[in-house]
């Protein structure tokens, strides 16, 4: 069983994502190992990037000041690297496919399999071109993260036939973002998934308090969080660590309450 798998063997898991290098990679890494002790069980490092065409407002200005202050993917798996020596915890990369190819296809891979890198998440690429990225996956032991939609209608079932990991359910069209009202698109998608794999489902994309992540969690096998934790990385700065991890514990006792 690999890390990916045991997490989900545990329960229901609570997948914070923050933004590489905002507001510096000193203090991603402290909310790395900081997020794994209030009870994240597996974190999504953002890599910045210049045109994140799936982020909304708030990760996009993350990633405008992440490049400004110099971050790097290189010095992002360096720092990656120097919490391995103390946090275990199971780490993703969510990024784009042009800054893999920038960086060489291999290559990252390669690297991400020396920092430990359990999994790769690449919103921009489809599953129709998977190929682009997956046999450089399975040569490093990386798991491409397959993304479904309420667009994706026939091609769920497909999709959920060759997925990997688990399965990150969008639960709203649009970019992401924090949202007041979220439909119930996952329910369905994540039947129609488990009717071909049973792999684990997560649902993403506009989930910000408790109530809605105690809520998706009844049906869903993980809830991740973005923008409303990279929102009080801007808004704290270096001080972040706290509140965000006090939000994090909050996050996950909710979803874990039934």
């Amino acid at each position: 069983m690999n890390r990916i798998e045991k997490v989900f063997a545990k329960g229901k898991a609570f997948i914070p994502f923050i933004t590489a290098g905002d507001p510096s990679l000193d203090t991603t890494g402290k909310l790395i190992i900081e997020m794994a002790k209030a009870g994240a069980d597996l974190i999504e490092i953002g890599i910045p990037f210049s045109d994140p065409v799936a982020e909304g407002i708030v990760i996009q200005q993350a990633d405008e000041r992440a490049l400004a202050g110099g971050t790097t993917t290189d010095k992002i798996f360096k720092m990656v690297e120097e919490i391995r020596k103390q946090c275990d915890i199971p780490l993703a990369f969510m990024t784009y496919i042009n800054p893999i190819f920038a960086y060489g296809r291999e290559k990252f891979l390669k690297n991400c399999q020396s920092c430990g890198i359990e999994a790769i998440i690449v919103p921009d690429l489809p599953f129709e071109e998977k190929g682009e990225l997956k046999p450089y996956c399975d040569k490093y032991g990386v798991e491409l993260i397959s993304f479904i939609a309420p667009t994706s209608q026939e091609r769920i079932r497909r999709i959920a036939r060759e997925a990997r990991g688990f399965v990150y359910c969008v639960s709203s069209m649009g970019v992401t973002g924090v949202r007041n009202e979220l439909t119930d698109n996952a329910r369905e998608m994540i039947r129609l998934v488990k009717a071909e794999q049973n792999i684990p489902c997560t649902i993403g994309f506009g989930i910000a308090t408790p109530e809605q992540a105690e809520e998706l969690a009844l049906y869903g096998d993980g809830i991740i969080v973005g923008s409303a934790i990279v929102k009080m990385a801007g808004e704290y700065g270096n001080d972040c660590v706290k509140p965000i991890c006090e939000y994090v514990k909050r996050m996950k006792e909710a979803i874990c309450s039934h």
